[in-house]
C-alpha cells in the first residue's frame, strides 16, 4: 500500500493542535489540502471552529468541506495555522510561495499564536535556496525594473507563468521565482529584498514556524 506522506503529516497536525472552539488558519497547497479535509471532518463531528483561509483556492476547498470561512479582519487572533512549506532548514526557517499565496500566508502567520508546518522529508534542506527558487511577489507596475533590482542580489529572477500568461496572485500581483545558488544569510536577504521598490513581499518565512511535522516514506511522522 502506498503511503500518502502529505496526508500523514497533515492529519497529525490537525489531530494534535486543533481543538474545539479555536480560530484556525488554513494553509494553501497540496499538503494543506489534507489538513483542510481533516478540519472539515472535525466540523462535521461538532467542533465549533472559526477558520481563516490563506487563498481563494483554500476558501473554495474549505466551503466544499462544510467549513465556515471568516475574514482575517474579523478575528482578534488565530490560535493555530497549519500550512505547508517548500523548504525547511535545520533551524525551522522556511521558503514558501510556490503555491502562489505567500502574501496572505504571511499575513495569517503573523497573527497566529502557533504556525504548524507540515512537510514530507523531501522538503528538508541544510541551506535555504538549494532545492527551490525563492518566490518574490511584486507589483505589476514597473515589474521589469523590479526584476533587474532583484537580480542585483545575485539570483536569476524568472517571471512565473500560467497557461502562457503571467501568473497573477490573489492580490493582483506578479511573482518572480528567484534562483539562488544558496541563501547564506536569509535575514539579510529578506531585508534587502523588501526595500526594493515594487516588491510586495518574499517567500522567506523566518522565525515563523513553532513546529514542523515531517512524514517519511516508512510511514513514520516526527515533529521538529
Amino acid at each position: 500500500m502506498t503511503v500518502n506522506l502529505k496526508q500523514l503529516a497533515a492529519e497529525k497536525a490537525v489531530n494534535d493542535f486543533v481543538k474545539d472552539g479555536m480560530t484556525v488558519g488554513l494553509g494553501t497547497g497540496s499538503t494543506a489540502y489534507y489538513a483542510i479535509k481533516r478540519v472539515g471532518e472535525l466540523v462535521k463531528n461538532g467542533h465549533r471552529l472559526k477558520c481563516v483561509a490563506t487563498s481563494l483556492q483554500t476558501e473554495t476547498i474549505a466551503k466544499e468541506c462544510g467549513i465556515d470561512i471568516y475574514d482575517v479582519n474579523d478575528v482578534e487572533f488565530i490560535d493555530v495555522t497549519i500550512d505547508g512549506a517548500d523548504e525547511v532548514d535545520p533551524n525551522m526557517q522556511l521558503i514558501k510561495g510556490l503555491g502562489g499565496a505567500l502574501l496572505r500566508e504571511k499575513i495569517v502567520a503573523s497573527v497566529s499564536k502557533e504556525e504548524i508546518i507540515i512537510v514530507d522529508d523531501s522538503k528538508l534542506v541544510e541551506k535555504l535556496g538549494t532545492r527551490c527558487p525563492l518566490p518574490v511577489e511584486v507589483l505589476i507596475f514597473g515589474h521589469k525594473k523590479t526584476k533587474k533590482a532583484l537580480e542585483r542580489q545575485r539570483c536569476e529572477a524568472i517571471l512565473r507563468m500560467k497557461d502562457g500568461e503571467p501568473f497573477i496572485t490573489d492580490g493582483g500581483n506578479y511573482i518572480y521565482d528567484c534562483k539562488f545558488a544558496s541563501i547564506d544569510n536569509p535575514f539579510f536577504l529578506e531585508s534587502r529584498l523588501n526595500v526594493i521598490p515594487g516588491v510586495v513581499d518574499n517567500g522567506l518565512f523566518l522565525n515563523t514556524a513553532t513546529a514542523v511535522i515531517i512524514s517519511s516514506p516508512d510511514g513514520s511522522v516526527r515533529t521538529m
